[in-house]
């Protein structure tokens, strides 16, 4: 499985239960990376989507411990029960895309990190684990520079060792 994600310095991802800034060119590369495959969220992550509805062209898939949360996609309960989902799908075709909680619960479960690297520091209340500050994490590729009204970003993908 794979984990995408960006943070900023700090490896904030989110205030307010919303994303930091919003980079097109991050949103596109997103789009492109998790396009037909299964993407894996927490609730609060899909309340925070346009219109609070499941991102078109992906399998959409729920993390809530509310029995009674009920979504325009698969929703599950507990982790095994996602596991058990998870059995329908190759491994290489999952995308979790947030939140904090979530990430931080498949984290251990995933070998490939897709992490948009923003060069500044946000006033964020959601962090994610510093990939730097681990030796069993690698960078593996690195685009250019990029750039968007002055904010400095970078796409990395890190794998486990």
């Amino acid at each position: 499985m794979k984990i995408i994600v960006a943070v900023d310095n700090n490896w904030g991802i989110g205030k307010n239960n919303d994303l930091l800034t919003h980079i097109p060119g991050d949103l596109k590369y997103f789009k492109e990376k998790t396009a037909g495959k299964v993407v894996v969220m927490g609730r609060k992550t899909l309340e925070s989507l346009p219109g609070k509805k499941p991102l078109p062209e992906r399998t959409n898939i729920v993390l809530s411990s509310d029995k009674e949360y009920r979504a325009a996609c698969t929703v599950c309960h507990s982790m095994d029960e996602l596991a058990e989902i998870l059995k329908d799908y190759d491994s290489d075709e999952v995308f979790i895309i947030g939140g904090a909680k979530v990430y931080k619960d498949m984290m251990e479960k995933c070998d490939t990190f897709f992490i948009t690297k923003i060069f500044k520091t946000f006033d964020a209340d959601r962090y994610f684990e510093n990939l730097d500050q681990h030796s069993e994490f690698e960078i593996v590729w690195e685009s250019e520079m990029q750039e968007y009204k002055g904010l400095e970003y970078k796409f990395t993908e890190y794998r486990r060792k």
